[in-house]
């Protein structure tokens, strides 16, 4: 099965088959000169134990075009659930 998304121009395929969703309870971020690294992580049952199940690196732009995108994402979909409407730009 497979999906197809669009944004700005981009036409973005996505094989739902071999691309799933990995689930996270915890973000470990780090920071130097180069750029941004996110490593998404699961905890292991009720231990202690975490296991990175993805590593995300981007540049400092990008990383702030990230969180306002999220952000603005997030706001958006708070907005549709208080009120019931879709948000129109």
């Amino acid at each position: 099965m497979a999906d197809e998304k669009k944004d700005e121009g981009i036409n973005l395929n996505i094989n739902l088959d071999t691309t799933p969703v990995l689930y996270t309870d915890n973000v470990f971020m780090s920071v130097n000169e180069d750029g941004v690294v996110l490593d998404v992580v699961q905890r292991v049952g009720s231990s202690n134990q975490a296991r990175v199940v993805s590593r995300l690196g981007m540049s400092k732009t990008h990383a702030k075009k990230f969180i306002k995108a999220l952000s603005d994402l997030l706001a958006q979909s708070e907005g549709i659930a208080q009120t019931g409407k879709k948000y129109e730009a």
